[in-house]
Formats: C-alpha cells, sequence, structure tokens
C-alpha cells in the first residue's frame, strides 16, 4: 500500500541517503562503505576498504570517485529486481533476510493469534499462500469499489476523501497529524496537496521526451488496471483520470518550494476554510477523519488546495468516482493476484524506474510485516543482530561527532557571537537515539485474520491512523521512533532537536566497532555528522534550541549564510548524472550541506580521536587517506538510468556518485591525495567552507 502523503515532511528531507527506487516509495537509504558487486560479504582490505574496489588509474583529483570505485562499477551488474545496487543495497538484503528469520521464527509452533508473535505470523503467512489469492483474483476489490460507485453528492465524496486518507491512500485533499510547528510540545492538524499517480507534478508538466513516454504508458496503464478489476469504459476513463490528475499537478507547489518550511506553516480555523478555499465540503472531510472536533488546522500549501478545491466543484462526479476506483485499485494492486501485481509493477518499477523483475515474494512479505508491525519485529530484531558493545561504540562516535561540531560553531567567522551562543545550546540539547527505542509500541488493539491479506492491510492502516489521532490534547511523545531498528538509514529530526540511527546502519561493512578509526569515522562518522548539521542547514536553522519553528539568527546571519549555500546550490547545480538533466540544486541544498558539513565535522572527530597521536600507515595508506577512501566508498552506487531521472526530479538528495565529489571542498583531501590539478580541482578561495 501506498503511504499516506505527509503534509509537512520534515522527516523526508532530512533521511541521510539516496532514493530507494520501489514501487511504493520507502524511506530514503545509505548505501554503506566497502561493498562488492553482488549479495554477500565484502571483500575488505586490512582496514575496511575494498581495495579490489578501486581503479587506481584514475587520478583522485579527475575523478575521486572512481578512484575508489571505478573498478566495482566496471564489474557490476545490477540485480534484476533491483533499480539501483551497491552498498545499501546488501545490508537491505541483509536485513530482509534476517527479518525474515525472525518472522518465520515468531511464527513457529502455532503461537496464540492474538499474541504479537501470532499476528506476526499471520501476516506473513496470509501473503505468502499464493495459491489463495490467485483464486480470489479481483473479488477483494468489489466492496471498496461498490462504495465508490455509491457516492452522488459532493458532501459524500468529502467522506470518501478523509475516510481514504484514514486507510492510508493518497488523495488530492486531505489530513494527518504531527507536532505543531511554533509549539512541539502539543499535535497538530495539517492538510496538504496529494493525489498524484506520477511521482511529482513535473512529470505531468514538463515538456521533454521521456517523461512524455512515461505520460502515454501511465494512461495504458490505468486502462488496464480497470480493466482487471472489470470496470466500464477503461480505455476513456483513463484519460479522463489522466486529464484530472494533470489539472491537479498545475496546482501543486514544485518540490523545492515544498522546502521551504516557512511557506508550509499556515494556520486557519476550520470555520474559515470553505470562505478562503471554496468549492469542497472541508468539515465532512475532517469528520470522516474522526477530526470533526477540531477548530484549527494548518494549511501547507494554500494555493494548492484552493486550486484543488475549484477543480473539485469543477470536475464531474462520474469522473471523480473512476479516479478513485482507480486509486483505489493501484493502492492494493500489491496484495491482490498476479495479473495485477505485474502490471502495477511494470509500470512503477519498471517503466518508471527500470527495475526488470519483481522482488521474490518473501521479500515482499518482509515489506509488508515491516510496514505493518515493524517494532515488534525490530525488537526481535535488535535482540539477535545489535550487541551491546556496538551501540556502546556508536555512541562514543556521536558523543566525539558533538564535541568536533561544537568547536567548529565556536570558530564560525560569518555568524554573530550572539547567534554562536544559540547555536551551541542546540548542539548541547541534542537527543541522540542509537539502535532501538527505549520503548516499544504496542500492538494489542491490532487484529489481523488468516487468510484476509487485504483487509489485514486495511487494519493496519487503521490502527495507524488511530494511534496518530489518539495523539491529539495529549503531551508529545518524545519517545517516539519514525524508523524501525531493522531500517538501513537514519535521520534528523528538527521538532525533536534528535539524531537517530537505527541499528541496522551500525554494522559491518558501513560500521564495525572493531575496524580502523579512520574507516569508521569515514563512513558511519560522515552520517553522524551529516544527521548533526541537517539541525543547522538551510532548513534546520529555522527550529530554535527548543526545536520550535522561530528566527533566532540575526539578518547579518542570514544574509552570510545565503552568500554561501548560493554557492553550494551553483556547484551541485552544475553536475549531470544523465544526459538533459542536472542535479536541482535548490531541492538538494539541505542535503548536499549536510554532506559537506558531515565529512568535515567526521574528520575533525577522527583528528580528536588519535588524542594527538599519528595516524598509522597502513598498506601503504596513510590515515587521512584511508578515512577519504572510506567515505567515497560509502556513495559506491549503481543505478539504471531511469531510477536517476526519477531521483533527480523527485529526490532532495543527490545521486551517490555525484555526493562523493563533496571532497573537493577540503583542504585536507587535496593534502591527502597531493592533488594540484584535475576535473575536480577547486582553487582554495573556490572552496565551500561552511560550518
Amino acid at each position: 500500500m501506498r503511504k499516506s502523503f505527509v503534509v509537512v515532511s520534515l522527516l523526508a528531507t532530512v533521511a541521510v541517503g539516496t532514493v530507494a527506487f520501489a514501487q511504493s516509495s520507502p524511506p530514503a537509504p545509505v548505501p554503506a562503505a566497502a561493498t562488492t558487486s553482488a549479495p554477500g560479504k565484502p571483500k575488505l582490505g586490512d582496514f575496511g576498504v575494498d581495495l579490489t574496489a578501486m581503479d587506481k588509474n584514475v587520478a583522485p583529483g579527475d575523478d575521486f570517485y572512481n578512484y575508489v570505485n571505478g573498478a566495482w562499477m566496471a564489474r557490476t551488474e545490477i540485480p534484476a529486481d533491483k533499480a539501483s545496487w551497491g552498498g545499501f543495497g546488501i545490508l537491505r538484503d541483509l536485513s530482509d533476510t534476517r527479518t525474515r528469520a525472525v518472522i518465520e521464527d515468531a511464527a513457529k509452533g502455532s503461537p496464540a493469534p492474538d499474541s504479537i508473535q501470532g499476528k506476526i505470523g499471520i501476516t506473513y503467512a496470509s501473503f505468502m499462500d499464493q495459491a489463495a489469492i490467485e483464486k480470489a483474483g479481483a473479488a477483494p476489490l468489489k466492496p471498496y469499489l461498490d462504495k465508490i460507485a455509491a457516492i452522488k453528492t459532493p458532501t459524500e465524496l468529502a467522506a470518501a476523501f478523509g475516510e481514504a486518507t484514514k486507510h492510508g491512500m493518497d488523495v488530492p485533499i486531505g489530513a494527518g497529524i504531527q507536532q505543531d510547528l511554533k509549539d512541539n510540545t502539543v499535535y497538530a492538524v495539517y492538510m496538504g496537496q496529494g493525489g498524484l499517480g506520477l511521482p511529482d507534478r513535473d512529470y505531468y508538466l514538463v515538456d521533454n521526451p521521456k517523461f512524455a513516454d512515461v505520460r502515454t504508458k501511465y494512461v495504458a496503464h490505468i486502462a488496464k488496471m480497470l480493466q482487471l478489476a472489470g470496470q466500464p469504459d477503461p480505455q476513456g476513463a483513463a484519460q479522463r483520470i489522466y486529464d484530472l490528475e494533470k489539472q491537479i499537478a498545475q496546482v501543486h507547489w514544485a518540490r523545492a518550494e515544498l522546502r521551504q518550511v516557512e511557506k508550509g506553516y499556515n494556520p486557519m480555523m476550520v470555520a474559515d476554510l470553505g470562505t478562503k478555499m471554496p468549492g469542497f465540503d472541508w468539515k465532512t472531510m475532517l469528520a470522516a477523519q474522526g477530526l470533526g472536533t477540531q477548530t484549527r488546522v494548518i494549511v501547507g500549501q494554500p494555493s494548492a488546495l484552493t486550486g484543488t478545491a475549484k477543480i473539485v466543484q469543477a470536475t464531474p462526479m462520474s469522473t471523480w468516482k473512476e479516479y478513485l476506483a482507480y486509486h483505489t485499485i493501484s493502492d492494493k494492486a500489491s496484495l491482490l493476484s498476479s495479473p495485477f501485481v505485474n502490471e502495477n509493477f511494470a509500470f512503477y518499477g519498471t517503466t518508471l524506474s527500470g527495475t526488470p523483475q519483481l522482488k521474490e515474494r518473501w521479500k515482499r512479505g518482509v515489506d509488508l510485516v515491516n510496514g505493518s508491525m515493524g517494532e515488534a519485529v525490530g525488537q526481535i530484531y535488535v535482540q539477535r543482530y545489535f550487541p551491546p558493545e556496538a551501540k556502546a561504540k556508536a555512541d562514543e562516535l556521536v558523543r566525539n561527532l558533538i564535541k568536533a561540531m561544537d568547536l567548529r560553531l565556536q570558530k564560525l567567522t560569518w555568524m554573530a557571537p550572539e547567534t554562536k551562543v544559540k547555536a551551541r545550546a542546540k548542539l548541547a540539547a541534542f537527543t541522540p537515539k542509537i539502535g532501538y527505542p527505549d520503548k516499544w509500541r504496542d500492538y494489542t488493539s491490532l487484529q489481523v485474520r488468516s487468510g484476509d491479506v487485504l483487509g489485514n492491510a486495511e487494519r493496519v492502516a487503521e490502527f495507524e491512523y488511530n494511534r496518530q489521532l489518539n495523539k491529539m490534547g495529549k503531551p508529545v511523545d518524545r519517545s517516539e521512533w519514525f524508523m524501525t531498528p531493522q531500517t538501513v538509514n537514519a535521520y534528523a529530526n528538527p521538532l525533536m532537536n534528535e539524531v537517530v540511527f537505527p541499528a541496522a546502519i551500525l554494522q559491518p561493512p558501513f560500521f564495525d566497532p572493531n575496524a580502523d578509526p579512520a574507516v569508521n569515522y569515514g563512513g558511519i562518522g560522515a552520517v553522524i555528522g551529516h544527521e548533526l548539521s541537517h539541525h543547522f542547514d538551510d532548513q534546520g536553522r529555522k527550529f530554535d534550541p527548543k526545536g520550535n519553528f522561530a528566527d533566532w539568527w540575526t539578518p547579518q546571519d542570514v544574509e552570510r549564510f545565503n552568500a554561501l549555500t548560493d554557492k553550494v546550490v551553483a556547484q551541485y547545480g552544475a553536475y549531470q548524472p544523465v544526459a538533459g538533466m542536472n542535479v536541482n540544486g535548490k531541492l538538494t541544498l539541505g542535503e548536499n550541506m549536510a554532506d559537506l558539513a558531515g565529512i568535515n565535522v567526521a574528520y575533525d572527530a577522527y583528528k580528536m580521536s588519535l588524542n594527538g597521536k599519528k595516524a598509522p600507515v597502513i598498506d601503504g595508506y596513510t590515515g587521512d587517506q584511508r578515512f577519504f577512501m572510506g567515505f567515497g566508498q560509502v556513495w559506491q552506487t549503481k543505478s539504471r538510468e531511469d531510477a536517476i531521472r526519477q531521483q533527480l526530479t523527485t529526490d532532495p538528495h543527490t545521486p551517490g556518485q555525484w555526493r562523493a565529489y563533496v571532497v573537493r571542498n577540503l583542504d585536507p583531501w587535496y593534502t591527502a591525495f597531493n592533488v594540484k590539478s584535475g576535473k575536480y580541482y577547486l582553487a582554495p578561495d573556490q572552496r565551500i567552507h561552511i560550518w
């Protein structure tokens, strides 16, 4: 099932990794260091870097990424069920294999159906019973489609939007719950744009041959899905649905604009919504979501919702019912029989991302269980695979990175002294979360039934929605995690003033408590520094030491800071990963700044960890060289062209290979590899120094 849109998607903009090109767009993953060309154990040097991945015929100054990864790129074939491959792929496969064992072990011995082990086992077994799913065909869709067919009035349509959002389906208008940006001690209701079947407005609006081809295939895909479900006039309906979505796309905000936090904070009284954004029954939608008693909401994109409300009013009800029917079929396709699964993958997996082969069923089953009861699985996962010594070493690394960041803040020349005091206070107030939550989620009220795959997914979505709804009017739960322990990723949350590192990223080859410190600091250290710095990037800086959205910089600070970030936008905007498409420097600004800060802070922390001693030379490489080599292999990634195009359009992360080139801004990199010229050489006065 697609995840319901997040109105103010702060977490989506601060996760460290590159996009995982899967059908349902899961959280952005982090490639790991030192990998091989196929699943399995990496071939490491004595200090933790894959020396066989290097192409020593390439000069570091000409192309540092290929210097450390060129041989790996040449020999690597992307697995058929992947849109991209690299260190993250290996760690993700390892995490999936381990999670599968946890799930299957939980189901052994016929546990009680209402126990957490029983719920895990039933959810997985019901999905793995392919014979029963094939036999059911399109029949499980009938209750949903019949309900849509019965819609007659605008009021009923608004209620249908609310119900859809409550069950995790993306629709043009909906609401969600999260902390109030200006008072993070309470929860608020947010409303925002959504409802597109293609990844972004640009796919509808940008005039280039690639997107035009996608548009043609999308209409054919809609028609095929409607046909499979036995809907009338699939060809005509498909065109009407596409035309409707294009209208919605025309009023949507662009991705770069969505990143501007201050633009997305627009409180309104519910009583005023009908006047300010006429054409839609806002109160009925909110009531259908269980939010009927709320008097105030925060509107994320006022012009987009105003435009969408007009579209709702102007579009025939018959077209809206066709739209809802298609999106319901699409939303549930991965849990239906093979014709639906294959057609859905053919478009979202192959056409959009270039992936030729669907993942094995057990992997999709693992994804389903992780999405349903991820923390319950994670509780068992960490007991097996995250030893206390790994957590202790990670804690030490985080402490060292915070110290290094604090020293950098003290030395800033462009920030006013009074602002530096506040910045250091913000850093001192950080909450690092390492490995797993202190408090585990309670799944007692979640009900699952054997053989009811679609019903189980619906009950999971409603369980999660009700969990969010139950937050209203209660103190904010600062112990909550937004990733499971078995997720290979990390994130920063400015509202909580926290950095979070799940257990699955804190493992070899990305992080090894027994490995050479230089490589650990170049790998996980740069990730930790990346996340720390997100609290001070172009958006994170807008949150004060308590995590509230506030203006705490002087105007002069902002002016000097913007002059520096303009250089980051220009530097990355010059990169062209595929013909005709450059990196969007404004969309990726926060992540690129975090990479730049992260590696600088990690380098300082590495030097601090030596306690004044000189780093040993290992396999002929100095400590500084090993640090940068470890960092370069973090971004070891090979992607299909369609997947890169999608990432360049939708993702705030620069594609992996081009993230490695951030080293060209660090003076110690030039010294370490004696770089005095080359394609990526920058004169000292052209190197960007911010944090």
